[in-house]
């Protein structure tokens, strides 16, 4: 298999990855609105956590520079992020028009420091993927990324900006091949559409069908035109276990990586497909969901690890946390720390929470097929593509502040980054992913939350054809095949942008 770069050999001496993780500790302010289920709070929960489990010691910390108009670009229509750049809640009732052609105001509310927010959480996806890039890390890791329903022109699902799709690109600038895996509950129908006629990038959703938001992802979506088969697609039902969810995803992944000999792995690790998570309705354990964490870091390849949907933020922090060690090679003591926000993980107080005993509707012939018909895709692939590179584009400017070389007392000073600050109501509609909220307030993820504050892609380096129609979608889509510029070393360019010293 064709590793990449910065991979580790197998065996013991590939336990340990040095990983590289992106904070910013003004992430927990922002804030979407009363009763609203997306919680960007959960990402400070998070951070504390792995302050207290000991884990930010053994990673690069680093905070985001945020992504510029022009990183956005690359992938989002222009007037798409002058908007973003521009609306605020006090001017949004004066671009009704706007607000509905891009699709923002219901799901996708607009709130204090919008567009500061997609800044913040794709600059740190991309600047992972430099990271990457460079060979600076084996893991980069932004759990306030992973925002996988956001379309060229259009918010969705509570995504604004696609920072998936830009880390990928950025990762397709080195690597000829680019492998993104979502395991969310979510369709990752962005990501898809965005690669849905390359062979240059790979998609694997794994996800809840039926009548469920976005509605999409059929295991009869394959890709088209070059990029026929190179979108995999995992139809799972209510209530699927661990062991279900594994008896597909190691099979089935174990094959891609076989197949599709990817340079790079991009894996959205969203946590709502826990068990008991407000807007889903799978059963796995935190220790499931870490499995997949655990076997793509198997493979020694470049990966970089998103966050994503989450809507029960205290088991979201929990998971989160987990997977962090597990990207380290650290296993965590069930017992959690005591910490600020301790009180939310009561009353056991623990890392683990034990799945429900709710019924599997995912039965052992149903999985059987599904294994089937995705191993009969895969098969069809006889080898990966062979994608000559040609001249590259010019790498993107992401400098990062490097925590290590801050003062250690303010960098482990928990209480220096994490304070909530006061609650602010903020209004919003009520309809969120066309499901149903949970919003009672005996929650202490409500009452303790803080309150401050289309469809085609057009690229530089991307060349195609916008007649080209794919079936069993409904919009044009041209071809995104990528053809990369000349790079006769192999090797990644100088970076321009900052220090990036490890």
């Amino acid at each position: 298999m064709e590793l990449g770069g910065n991979s580790l050999p197998s065996g013991p001496d590939g336990v340990k990855r040095k990983v590289s993780y992106f904070y910013d500790p003004e992430v927990g302010n922002y804030y979407y609105g009363q009763g609203h289920p997306m919680k960007p709070h959960r990402i400070r929960m998070t951070h504390a956590l792995l302050a207290h489990y000991g884990l930010l010691q053994h990673m690069q910390v680093f905070k985001p520079v945020p992504a510029r108009d022009r990183d956005l670009c690359r992938f989002h229509a222009d007037d798409y992020v002058a908007f973003l750049r521009s609306i605020t809640p006090e001017t949004q009732q004066d671009q009704l028009r706007q607000l509905k052609r891009f699709n923002v105001g219901e799901d996708c509310p607009v709130f204090d420091g919008l567009y500061s927010f997609c800044q913040t959480y794709a600059g740190g996806s991309v600047g992972g993927a430099v990271k990457l890039n460079h060979g600076y890390c084996d893991i980069a890791i932004n759990w306030a990324g992973g925002l996988h329903h956001a379309k060229k022109c259009e918010a969705s699902g509570f995504c604004y900006v696609n920072d998936i799709v830009l880390s990928i690109l950025e990762l397709l600038k080195v690597h000829q091949r680019v492998l993104y895996v979502d395991i969310d509950i979510h369709h990752g129908d962005g990501v898809e559409e965005a690669f849905y006629t390359t062979d240059r990038v790979m998609t694997v959703s794994f996800h809840k069908f039926g009548d469920y938001f976005p509605g999409t992802g059929d295991i009869l979506d394959i890709g088209y035109g070059k990029g026929k088969y190179y979108s995999l697609n995992v139809p799972l039902d209510d209530g699927i276990d661990d062991e279900s969810y594994q008896s597909l995803f190691k099979p089935i992944m174990g094959k891609v990586m076989e197949v599709f000999k990817p340079g790079a792995v991009v894996l959205q690790c969203g946590a709502d497909s826990l068990s008991g998570d407000r807007l889903g309705c799978f059963n796995l354990s935190i220790r499931g969901h870490a499995e997949c964490v655990k076997y793509m870091r198997s493979f020694n390849v470049p990966l970089l690890l998103l966050g994503g949907g989450g809507y029960t933020i205290r088991n979201v922090a929990r998971c989160w946390c987990y997977e962090t060690g597990v990207a380290l090679g650290m296993e965590l003591d069930d017992r959690m720390p005591q910490h600020e926000y301790f009180e939310y993980f009561g009353p056991d107080y623990t890392l683990h929470v034990a799945p429900s005993n709710m019924e599997n509707k995912n039965s052992r012939p149903m999985l059987e097929d599904i294994r089937s018909k995705l191993l009969d895709y895969l098969s069809k692939l006889q080898h990966a593509p062979s994608v000559p590179f040609m001249d590259r584009p010019p790498e993107t400017e992401v400098p990062e502040e490097d925590e290590d070389k801050q003062d250690p007392d303010e960098r482990w000073d928990p209480d220096s980054e994490m304070e909530v600050d006061d609650d602010r109501s903020i209004s919003m509609r009520n309809r969120v992913k066309r499901e149903i909220m949970e919003t009672d307030l005996k929650d202490p993820e409500d009452v303790k939350e803080p309150m401050d504050h289309k469809r085609d892609v057009n690229l530089s380096f991307v060349t195609g054809n916008s007649s080209l129609k794919a079936p069993n979608k409904g919009a044009d889509y041209p071809d995104t095949s990528v053809k990369m510029e000349q790079d006769n070393t192999n090797k990644p360019p100088d970076h321009q942008g900052g220090n990036m010293n490890s």
